[in-house]
Protein backbone atom coordinates (compact mmCIF):
# COMPACT_ATOMS: atom_id res chain seq x y z
CA UNK A 1 0.00 0.00 0.00
CA UNK A 2 1.63 3.29 -0.87
CA UNK A 3 1.31 5.74 1.84
CA UNK A 4 2.85 9.76 1.94
CA UNK A 5 3.19 11.26 5.20
CA UNK A 6 3.34 15.50 4.40
CA UNK A 7 4.81 17.70 7.28
CA UNK A 8 6.71 20.51 8.13
CA UNK A 9 10.71 20.11 8.36
CA UNK A 10 11.89 19.22 11.73
CA UNK A 11 14.10 22.41 10.91
CA UNK A 12 11.06 24.85 11.89
CA UNK A 13 11.78 23.33 15.11
CA UNK A 14 14.86 25.79 15.43
CA UNK A 15 12.71 28.48 15.48
CA UNK A 16 11.10 27.63 18.56
CA UNK A 17 14.40 27.37 20.13
CA UNK A 18 15.29 30.26 18.75
CA UNK A 19 12.57 31.96 20.47
CA UNK A 20 12.90 30.57 24.03
CA UNK A 21 16.12 32.19 23.98
CA UNK A 22 14.90 35.49 22.60
CA UNK A 23 11.95 35.58 25.29
CA UNK A 24 14.86 34.24 28.41
CA UNK A 25 15.88 37.77 29.27
CA UNK A 26 12.29 39.14 28.75
CA UNK A 27 10.84 36.40 30.89
CA UNK A 28 12.97 36.99 34.07
CA UNK A 29 12.23 40.47 34.48
CA UNK A 30 9.34 39.97 36.62
CA UNK A 31 7.06 37.52 38.40
CA UNK A 32 4.68 36.11 35.83
CA UNK A 33 6.67 36.60 32.34
CA UNK A 34 7.88 32.61 32.55
CA UNK A 35 3.95 32.45 30.51
CA UNK A 36 5.96 33.51 27.91
CA UNK A 37 7.75 30.29 27.35
CA UNK A 38 4.13 29.22 26.36
CA UNK A 39 4.92 30.60 23.06
CA UNK A 40 7.54 28.81 21.72
CA UNK A 41 6.30 25.54 23.09
CA UNK A 42 2.79 26.69 21.54
CA UNK A 43 4.99 26.35 18.12
CA UNK A 44 6.59 23.03 18.47
CA UNK A 45 3.09 21.49 18.95
CA UNK A 46 1.93 23.34 15.86
CA UNK A 47 4.95 21.67 13.81
CA UNK A 48 5.11 18.16 14.95
CA UNK A 49 1.28 18.02 14.83
CA UNK A 50 0.48 19.05 11.35
CA UNK A 51 0.54 16.80 8.91
CA UNK A 52 -1.63 14.97 6.16
CA UNK A 53 -1.03 11.35 5.04
CA UNK A 54 -2.48 10.16 2.08
CA UNK A 55 -2.82 6.85 0.57
CA UNK A 56 -4.63 4.85 -1.71
CA UNK A 57 -7.88 4.65 -0.16
CA UNK A 58 -7.92 8.00 1.92
CA UNK A 59 -6.71 11.38 2.98
CA UNK A 60 -5.83 12.21 6.33
CA UNK A 61 -5.48 15.52 7.77
CA UNK A 62 -4.15 16.41 11.13
CA UNK A 63 -4.30 20.36 12.26
CA UNK A 64 -3.63 20.84 15.68
CA UNK A 65 -6.94 20.85 17.43
CA UNK A 66 -8.50 17.61 15.31
CA UNK A 67 -7.84 15.19 12.67
CA UNK A 68 -10.12 14.98 9.61
CA UNK A 69 -10.27 11.47 7.69
CA UNK A 70 -11.49 11.38 4.08
CA UNK A 71 -12.40 8.91 1.61
CA UNK A 72 -11.42 9.15 -1.77
CA UNK A 73 -15.25 9.22 -2.79
CA UNK A 74 -15.72 11.82 -0.81
CA UNK A 75 -13.47 14.39 -2.86
CA UNK A 76 -14.56 16.24 -5.53
CA UNK A 77 -11.36 17.77 -6.35
CA UNK A 78 -8.52 19.62 -4.90
CA UNK A 79 -8.16 23.44 -4.94
CA UNK A 80 -5.18 25.78 -4.87
CA UNK A 81 -5.53 28.81 -2.65
CA UNK A 82 -2.93 31.57 -1.72
CA UNK A 83 0.99 31.15 -1.70
CA UNK A 84 0.60 27.65 -3.35
CA UNK A 85 -1.37 25.37 -0.06
CA UNK A 86 -4.07 23.00 -0.96
CA UNK A 87 -7.70 22.06 0.19
CA UNK A 88 -10.11 19.39 -0.71
CA UNK A 89 -13.13 20.31 -1.82
CA UNK A 90 -16.09 17.60 -0.94
CA UNK A 91 -19.11 16.91 -2.29
CA UNK A 92 -20.99 19.15 -0.23
CA UNK A 93 -18.75 22.05 -1.26
CA UNK A 94 -16.98 21.97 2.09
CA UNK A 95 -13.34 22.46 2.55
CA UNK A 96 -11.15 20.55 4.60
CA UNK A 97 -7.16 21.93 4.63
CA UNK A 98 -4.27 19.96 3.87
CA UNK A 99 -1.94 20.91 6.65
CA UNK A 100 2.11 20.65 4.81
CA UNK A 101 0.78 20.21 1.22
CA UNK A 102 1.60 22.51 -0.94
CA UNK A 103 1.36 23.11 -5.14
CA UNK A 104 5.08 21.12 -5.47
CA UNK A 105 3.64 18.66 -3.93
CA UNK A 106 1.16 17.67 -6.68
CA UNK A 107 3.33 15.11 -8.64
CA UNK A 108 3.54 12.83 -5.78
CA UNK A 109 0.03 13.81 -4.91
CA UNK A 110 -1.11 11.95 -7.87
CA UNK A 111 1.20 9.20 -7.91
CA UNK A 112 -0.21 7.90 -4.26
CA UNK A 113 -3.39 9.03 -5.32
CA UNK A 114 -4.08 6.50 -8.20
CA UNK A 115 -4.16 9.26 -10.71
CA UNK A 116 -7.72 10.54 -8.52
CA UNK A 117 -5.92 13.99 -8.57
CA UNK A 118 -4.02 15.16 -12.16
CA UNK A 119 -0.43 15.91 -12.32
CA UNK A 120 -0.02 19.42 -13.44
CA UNK A 121 4.14 19.06 -14.32
CA UNK A 122 2.63 16.61 -17.53
CA UNK A 123 0.59 17.59 -20.54
CA UNK A 124 -2.52 16.11 -21.35
CA UNK A 125 -1.25 14.05 -24.38
CA UNK A 126 1.62 12.51 -21.99
CA UNK A 127 -0.65 11.25 -19.35
CA UNK A 128 -3.14 9.96 -21.92
CA UNK A 129 0.35 7.94 -23.41
CA UNK A 130 1.06 7.44 -19.95
CA UNK A 131 -1.74 5.71 -19.27
CA UNK A 132 -1.81 3.76 -22.30
CA UNK A 133 1.88 2.42 -21.74
CA UNK A 134 0.70 1.21 -18.63
CA UNK A 135 -2.22 -0.63 -19.90
CA UNK A 136 0.08 -1.96 -22.47
CA UNK A 137 2.68 -3.27 -20.12
CA UNK A 138 -0.29 -4.37 -17.59
CA UNK A 139 -1.95 -6.36 -20.80
CA UNK A 140 1.44 -7.78 -21.97
CA UNK A 141 2.28 -8.85 -18.47
CA UNK A 142 -1.28 -10.92 -18.25
CA UNK A 143 -0.67 -12.13 -21.86
CA UNK A 144 2.61 -13.75 -20.86
CA UNK A 145 1.23 -15.00 -17.77
CA UNK A 146 -1.45 -16.46 -19.86
CA UNK A 147 1.19 -18.24 -22.42
CA UNK A 148 3.29 -19.13 -19.65
CA UNK A 149 0.26 -22.03 -17.96
CA UNK A 150 -0.39 -23.81 -21.28
CA UNK A 151 3.62 -23.85 -21.92
CA UNK A 152 4.20 -25.79 -18.83
CA UNK A 153 1.22 -28.23 -19.31
CA UNK A 154 2.47 -28.97 -22.65
CA UNK A 155 6.09 -29.62 -21.22
CA UNK A 156 4.69 -31.62 -18.47
CA UNK A 157 2.69 -33.70 -20.53
CA UNK A 158 5.32 -34.17 -22.99
CA UNK A 159 7.83 -35.27 -20.18
CA UNK A 160 4.78 -37.45 -18.77
CA UNK A 161 4.86 -39.29 -22.37
CA UNK A 162 8.11 -39.73 -22.00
Amino acid sequence: MKKLVFRIPATALLAAALIVICVTPVAWVAPGLQVLYVLPLGYAYWVLRNRTTVTEEEIVARGVFGTTTLKWSEVKYIRLIQKGWLRAVKEDASEVTLPAVRFMHLPALSLVSGGRVPDPTIRADEQEEAAQETAQDTAAEVAEDVAEVPAKAADETVQSEK
